[in-house]
């Protein structure tokens, strides 16, 4: 019995051990923190981590891809590709002439039983009229019609380059937002390791409870910046869904490539030329005020009259003496008189010239602000690669090794840990910029090709040139 005893006491105090080896002490609040035995041998490393697991499982989409992709689902392309078609379609039509006119009766038919064979002048007729504009006008209106459908045909253009422009925009910002996310992460992690630290050597007496407290805020900044972060994230997401024209069930945005620089050769004079002669949205306005000036020449051919031509052929029944009466033919033309020059023809010209006139000022105006707007994305453009390149060569490079002396310095106690965090956030911040610049470097490029008329979709040969739609 006393043999079970001991055995169990035995089994009780070895129990105890266990678990009290495996427990973790409690810190109540206020207290110090407890000490850590060994420092991770990652204390100061900057490991990479994702943003959210989501993202990390999605393979990244190039954005030539969404491009396609917009090109063909868009419902706004489409819509712009169906109205160019509608276009081209009535230029035949504008030229064409009016239906001719097919009558059949009886002419001068007396008020009697039998009156085909009782007047020489009663007949039975069959006509046919048509009516023949004033030569040039057919030709103004063809004219008139293609300026519109090429008109038109650049406004198809300037669509797809607009949401071309805003699918790079949405692409850009969200590559932004999921870099921006990753950076704020990975400097948590760092926080979190320094604050491990600030901890440990506040329990020993190297340092203070205002260096713990510091770093605690920090990794609670790195937190809000998340969740703002994750704030922004779904309005990106919802954006470039629209631009691709995909409908609302697609839930998933897709996951763009991280940032990266695209570095292009910017001109100023050639980019101002390129503009001036290649812009859909400038070569519309141009279109529609050569199609005014044919639309002012054919309110002026008004002034002369349209032509009637009438044929008819009338056949005569045989008198009631059975004798032979011949059949009839006519042939007339009339015309119409353009009389109401004051209410009805001058303004239809004053109309017309008016029109004429505010295309003319219509692409002055959208000219001067597509130089005004190209020269701002130049500049745009040109300071953010130089910032960029201040950040890879200089700014960053530096930074990084002051807190690679501070960190030597800090471990043997020549340095106080508010300097080794301020430097450390330094680095995170610069981090920010470089990546924010890289991400307004593309936006600018993006804007710029749009000012500039460069269209994926005539690169690819989808779309006819203005020659070939007429």
């Amino acid at each position: 019995m006393a043999g079970m005893i001991r055995s169990t006491i035995i089994l009780t105090f070895f129990l105890m051990g266990i678990f009290s080896a495996d427990a973790k002490p409690q810190v109540p609040a206020g207290a110090a923190p407890q000490v850590r035995t060994s420092n991770p041998p990652e204390l100061f490393s900057a490991a990479p981590a994702t943003a959210d697991m989501e993202s990390a499982a999605q393979v990244p989409v190039p954005l030539t891809v969404l491009v396609a992709e917009a090109l063909e689902n868009n419902p706004e392309i489409q819509a712009a590709l169906q109205e160019r078609e509608a276009a081209r379609q009535r230029i035949s039509p504008a030229e064409a002439l009016d239906d001719p006119v097919l009558e059949a009766g009886v002419i001068n038919a007396p008020l009697a039983s039998q009156p085909f064979n009782r007047d020489d002048m009663t007949m039975k007729m069959i006509g046919l009229s048509q009516r023949l504009p004033f030569p040039g006008k057919r030709a103004l209106r063809k004219d008139v019609a293609a300026k519109d459908a090429e008109a038109i045909d650049y406004g198809y253009e300037e669509t797809v380059n607009r949401v071309v422009r805003d699918i790079k925009s949405a692409y850009f910002d969200l590559g932004l937002t999921l870099e921006m996310a990753r950076l704020v992460e990975k400097n948590k992690l760092v926080l979190e390791e320094f604050l491990h630290i600030a901890e440990d050597h506040y329990e020993v007496g190297r340092g203070n409870q205002a260096d713990v407290l510091k770093a605690q805020t920090q990794v609670s900044r790195m937190m809000d910046e998340l969740l703002q972060l994750a704030r922004e994230r779904p309005a990106i997401e919802a954006e470039l869904i629209r631009a691709l024209g995909r409908n609302e069930e697609a839930i998933a945005a897709p996951i763009p490539t991280p940032p990266q620089l695209q570095e292009e050769s910017l001109n100023l004079e050639s980019l101002r030329e390129n503009a001036l002669t290649q812009r859909p949205q400038l070569l519309a306005l141009q279109s529609l005020a050569a199609r005014n000036e044919k639309a002012l020449e054919l309110a002026r051919k008004n002034y002369y009259p349209d032509f009637d031509v009438r044929m008819s052929y009338g056949q005569r029944d045989n008198m009631l003496d059975n004798s032979r009466r011949p059949d009839m033919v006519s042939l007339t033309v009339a015309i119409n008189l353009p009389v109401w020059h004051g209410s009805k023809l001058g303004p239809r010209e004053a109309e017309s010239l008016a029109m004429r006139n505010q295309a003319l000022n219509l692409y002055q105006a959208q000219r001067n602000e597509v130089i005004a707007r190209l020269r701002q994305q130049v500049a745009m453009a040109e300071q953010s690669l130089k910032s960029i390149r201040l950040y890879q060569t200089a700014i960053l490079p530096q930074a990084r090794l002051t807190v690679e002396s501070a960190q030597a310095a800090y471990r043997v106690n020549r340095l106080d840990f508010m300097t080794l965090l301020d430097n450390r956030m330094t680095v995170f911040n610069y981090e920010i910029s470089l990546v924010t610049a890289i991400a307004a470097y593309n936006k600018a490029l993006a804007e710029i090709d749009l000012l500039i008329g460069k269209s994926p979709a005539r690169k690819a040969g989808s779309l006819p040139t203005s020659a070939e739609s007429m």
